[in-house]
């Protein structure tokens, strides 16, 4: 087996990541807010399209931009290294809020100077009542915000922020360039008809797209006429040098395609950069680089040698660095659910490619760089996937785990084995099918020909509305009744468990329901308030359409919220039939009393330890749980088939909903706003995450759990079925213990067609000895949920969190 050098770092980069991760508290900055206001306030009369378009042009003409850190990537997000910029157009009401206390939050804690407070309020007040916010809950119905604001139903993120969750497509950006992506929206206005109402709409955008390319175009030239300028001041030959070749670089790119791999990945992370100021959309990813920038790199590094390996990861690595410079500021209700300040950037690499209608294995000596820079790096950004398949060669499996033992979280994989027939299934072409990439988190789609939302619509707390199912359809949080029903446990109605089933299903159907009507009312201001333009012009078949993604421009759209609390569900359920109408060992009513109380007292903590002892749990291939709670997780799936998104019919293939488990770190606050729960969980705990047990319930190891996570309909969730493992360092000591990893791997992906699998290997006395001295533990990275976080940047009920998960040994 190939044995990776993954403890080597050049003093640039060791330089750079260590002036990033000791930012503690990351400033805020408000240039791009004053200049899209100003932007606003004096054009008002413009169609949106152009006004987005113009904002964005006027930013990029007037932001600070700088070149540090002797970096060989360039481009800088905001004013300051690591700041967040602000999105007023999205919201204000958070900001004026919360923008004085920012720097007291735990884990999320960003620094504001006076001036930027001053200006932060002088601007907020004209923005009020015409945010993305604001106009939704103009339109909610009284009903929609009651749900909303007991959150058993969340959407915050999506009103406050741009979608983005897409890659968008980079080979074609790569083959054209900026100049030759112009041309593309020159010929297609060539073809509009003014006296066509969709056109004239469409005409606004191409209008717009222009705009936007050509002020991409004068930016990147600002970088090069600043390396330029730093080059004739610079003392050092070699870095002097370096500057001269950055502005060569920016030069070629700001209007040509790429002629170097340096080049072509400069050029794939300006546009990266611009993605996120355009809309501050999180999950904004690069698709399956190691296949689209695998031709410069083979011609530079493995043909003219024109660069040497050890080069290209050293180029590899700036860019990574330059994507953890890309910060994002949310509310301090948003934040909790991203614990860490996550960006998701996710780089896709290996899987299989189509060639003349059959699939070949897609890992190439781009592929091993990637995985070898990210390992040696140990960053949060990337946030790295693998694409695994059964003819995937152990050489490179046995790479990857290497990496996995780096400790950091990653790689994470996803499975060409389901993913890839299930979106043919959909009515992917095949040739697209086999382009699917990780988006953000765990979440799968085809690069720049898929509209936004793979995931990350509204998140429903499964847990409270099985409590309400249990309860008459009372919302044991807030006391709310919005769809009763007879059955109640404290009356002891139920006539048998089947009762307590359709109660469920009643229950979960009309909380579905209403978050798609949530959902669809988010959507609709988004379009019709929030173009965005760049990131449109970029995926496949907006310029054709002449249409955002939103108007229905993308080649494919399908969407999915998030489900949380899943484990606590089929864990609750089991209790209730076993212990309640199997055995008889507990009455209704008693479990009524003991959920009410909190399992306060010697008599209910009794009762907790039965239901925590004696019933079974999903994670240790038990049927009787697991068949429950795939009956009751179906209810949910059926139930979406029902729906299509607001683009069904409007131009792309799909419109339609999907599951989706990957719940970031909502499962901590969803905890918190949850009462006690049948499975023996006291109140205001953590749900499970994702799709994984329940912390410290999975007693037969990892076996075990991958037998009961494959039971899932993985096919019908395709939003991500995510699974975190925790693995003892020691676990993976030596070749033989990495040959069992493998093993469980396979075994996972083509036995049990599991979707997602990825693994924290850190111990619980490091977790622990990190919580106490953060100072000493800065660069600790632990796997969250479907991303990385720096331990010490995350607040203490997710560190908790983070410790109590089940450590398993192989």
């Amino acid at each position: 087996m190939t044995q990776l050098k993954l403890d080597v770092l050049t003093d640039r980069i060791k330089a750079h990541k260590a002036a990033l991760v000791h930012i503690v508290k990351p400033p805020v900055c408000t240039e791009r807010a004053q200049h899209y206001t100003e932007v606003y306030q004096q054009n008002m009369d413009k169609p949106v399209a152009v006004r987005r378009a113009l904002a964005l042009a006027h930013h990029l003409a007037q932001r600070t931009i700088w070149i540090q850190h002797d970096e060989l990537i360039v481009g800088n997000q905001a004013s300051e290294l690591r700041a967040a910029p602000i999105f007023p157009e999205y919201t204000v009401s958070w900001i004026e809020k919360e923008i004085d206390q920012l720097a007291e939050r735990p884990g999320a804690g960003f620094s504001v100077s006076e001036e930027n407070k001053r200006i932060l309020h002088e601007l907020c007040p004209w923005w009020r009542g015409q945010t993305v916010q604001d106009r939704c809950y103009g339109m909610f119905t009284a009903e929609q915000k009651a749900i909303l604001d007991t959150g058993i139903i969340k959407a915050e993120g999506n009103m406050t922020s741009g979608d983005a969750h897409l890659a968008v497509d980079f080979p074609v950006l790569l083959e054209k360039g900026l100049d030759g992506l112009r041309e593309t929206v020159n010929t297609r206005r060539e073809l509009i008809n003014l006296t066509v109402l969709e056109d004239l709409h469409g005409e606004q955008f191409l209008k717009a797209v222009d705009i936007t390319l050509e002020a991409v175009s004068q930016h990147i030239t600002r970088y090069a006429d600043l390396a330029r300028h730093m080059a004739e001041c610079e003392p050092r030959a070699e870095r002097r040098e370096e500057l001269l070749a950055i502005a060569h670089n920016c030069d070629v790119v700001a209007h040509e395609p790429p002629k170097t791999f340096w080049q072509a990945l400069q050029l794939c992370y300006f546009i990266q950069l611009i993605l996120q100021i355009e809309s501050n959309g999180h999950s904004v990813s690069f698709g399956r680089m190691d296949q689209y920038l695998y031709p410069w790199y083979r011609r530079d590094v493995e043909l003219e040698q024109s660069l040497s390996r050890e080069q290209a990861i050293e180029l590899l690595q700036s860019c990574w660095l330059k994507l953890l410079e890309v910060n994002k500021i949310r509310s301090g209700s948003h934040s909790k659910a991203s614990a860490g300040s996550p960006l998701y950037q996710n780089v896709t690499i290996g899987g299989q490619n189509l060639v003349n209608g059959k699939p070949v294995d897609a890992v190439n000596p781009l592929s091993w760089s990637i995985l070898e820079s990210c390992g040696r790096l140990r960053s949060t950004q990337p946030n790295l996937s693998v694409r695994y398949h059964a003819g995937m060669g152990d050489d490179f499996l046995d790479a990857c785990v290497q990496v996995i033992r780096c400790g950091f979280g990653m790689p994470a994989f996803n499975n060409d084995e389901i993913v890839i027939p299930e979106f043919i299934r959909l009515g992917v072409l095949p040739e697209d099918a086999y382009q699917y990439a990780a988006i953000g988190c765990i979440e799968t789609a085809v690069g720049g020909k898929w509209g936004y939302r793979c995931t990350g619509m509204s998140f429903i707390n499964f847990a409270r509305v099985m409590l309400a199912a249990l309860d008459g359809g009372r919302d044991a949080t807030s006391g709310k009744v919005f769809l009763a029903q007879p059955e109640a446990l404290a009356a002891g109605n139920f006539a048998d468990f089947e009762s307590v089933l359709a109660a469920w299903d009643n229950q979960i159907r009309y909380y579905t329901r209403k978050s798609i009507e949530i959902e669809y009312v988010v959507d609709t201001v988004l379009e019709e308030n929030a173009h965005d333009i760049l990131c449109s012009a970029l995926v496949d078949n907006c310029i054709e359409r002449a249409k955002t993604i939103k108007q229905g421009g993308a080649k494919y759209d399908w969407v999915s919220g998030l489900q949380v609390g899943i484990a606590n569900l089929g864990n609750s359920l089991a209790a209730v039939k076993q212990l309640v109408f199997d055995d008889q060992a507990i009455s209704q009513q008693q479990l009524a009393s003991a959920l009410a109380d909190d399992f306060a007292g010697a008599e209910f903590e009794q009762l907790r330890q039965i239901l925590v002892n004696r019933a079974p749990k999903y994670g240790n291939d038990d049927e009787s749980v697991d068949a429950l709670l795939v009956r009751a997780y179906q209810t949910y799936i059926d139930e979406l088939k029902q729906y299509h998104n607001p683009r069904h019919g409007r131009g792309p293939v799909g419109g339609d909903y999907y599951a989706g488990t990957s719940s970031i770190s909502a499962n901590v606050p969803f905890g918190a706003a949850t009462m006690a729960t049948p499975d023996g969980r006291k109140a205001h705990a953590p749900l499970a995450e994702g799709a994984s047990p329940a912390s410290g319930t999975d007693h037969l190891g990892p076996t075990a759990v991958i037998s009961s996570v494959g039971k899932l309909p993985t096919g019908s969730i395709l939003g991500g079925v995510l699974l975190n493992q925790k693995l003892n360092p020691s676990t993976l000591d030596n070749p033989a213990d990495r040959e069992k990893l493998m093993f469980l791997l396979r075994t996972f992906f083509e036995t049990y067609k599991g979707w997602h699998i990825q693994y924290n290997i850190v111990s619980r006395e490091t977790l622990v000895e990190a919580k106490k001295h953060p100072d000493q533990y800065r660069d600790l990275v632990v796997r969250v949920a479907g991303y990385s976080a720096f331990f010490t940047a995350l607040s203490p009920d997710t560190q908790d969190d983070i410790i109590a998960r089940t450590e398993h040994v192989l």
